[in-house]
């Protein structure tokens, strides 16, 4: 299985793609004039394949870049060639979650709607181990090594709402998750209450949407809308990610504009954050 393509990968072939559609060139007078086979730059473009910073100088040489952007580029290329720490779970990953990773690790924000269970940057280690263990019932198959490794990631990931500078991520949580037992009743308890210390981070934003508003939005996929700071000029779009038995990826501008208008609506009928803390506090209180 490929490695999950990073931003950066992506980026550099996108500005790629740019660069020789600016030329008028088409992709098989590139492959003619380098004599690579046709298929190569495609693949380059698209991310499919990893890149020689080698290669990427060809390409800018013959797109006549400038030496500023040119240097920008061949950075990026190399920064490209660094596998990602998800690399080595990548076979104990749901499919198409390891590119989720991949992306969200370079994300400069994460907005998150969830109805069922608490978004996986906020679950305690015990709360996400049940929550991971319960997905057996669905899958049988998955043998316990995998729910360990599962894990590992669920906690790694964790770390870019504390790295410098850190993940700004906005949460919409569903009234019910915080009343769904998940566990034993001590291992709800002290999620709510880590939940509730997790609010004076100031890079997170949490809302709960309450049960008993008539006028919420009803909506029933969870999903993640991630976004990119640019970099070396050039910009990566806003992606989608679906959340469901397997997990999809969209970057149709005309499908994340939608769902970026839906979680806007969700928000705007949420409690604020100081009321969505207190509430928190109150459902840790009640178990």
């Amino acid at each position: 299985m490929p490695a999950a393509p990073t931003v950066r990968r992506r980026r550099l072939g996108a500005e790629l793609r740019r660069l020789r559609e600016r030329m008028g060139l088409t992709a098989e007078e590139i492959a003619t004039r380098l004599d690579w086979s046709p298929s190569k730059l495609s693949r380059i473009e698209n991310a499919r394949i990893g890149v020689r910073v080698s290669d990427v100088r060809l390409l800018l040489e013959l797109y006549e870049v400038d030496e500023r952007h040119m240097g920008e580029l061949l950075a990026l290329a190399h920064a490209a060639t660094q596998r990602g720490w998800w690399a080595a779970y990548e076979k104990d990953l749901m499919p198409g979650f390891a590119r989720f990773v991949a992306l969200e690790d370079e994300a400069d924000s994460s907005s998150n709607y969830v109805t069922y269970s608490l978004p996986g940057l906020l679950q305690s280690e015990e709360y996400a181990r049940y929550v991971l263990e319960s997905s057996r019932s669905a899958f049988p198959a998955i043998p316990p090594q995998k729910v360990d490794r599962r894990l590992e990631v669920r906690m790694r990931r964790q770390r870019l709402l504390f790295r410098d500078p850190p993940l700004r991520f906005s949460a919409i949580i569903d009234e019910s998750v915080l009343m769904r037992s998940v566990g034993e009743r001590e291992t709800m308890r002290r999620q709510l209450v880590r939940l509730a210390e997790l609010t004076d981070l100031p890079n997170l934003e949490l809302h709960v949407l309450p049960l008993r508003n008539p006028r919420t939005p009803v909506f029933g996929d969870d999903f993640t809308l991630l976004r990119f700071s640019p970099a070396y000029e050039v910009v990566f779009p806003e992606v989608l990610y679906i959340d469901g038995l397997q997990t999809s990826e969209h970057q149709e501008e005309e499908l994340t504009y939608s769902y970026r208008l839906a979680w806007d609506s969700l928000r705007s009928s949420a409690l604020s954050h100081a009321e969505s803390t207190d509430r928190i506090a109150r459902a840790a209180a009640e178990i």
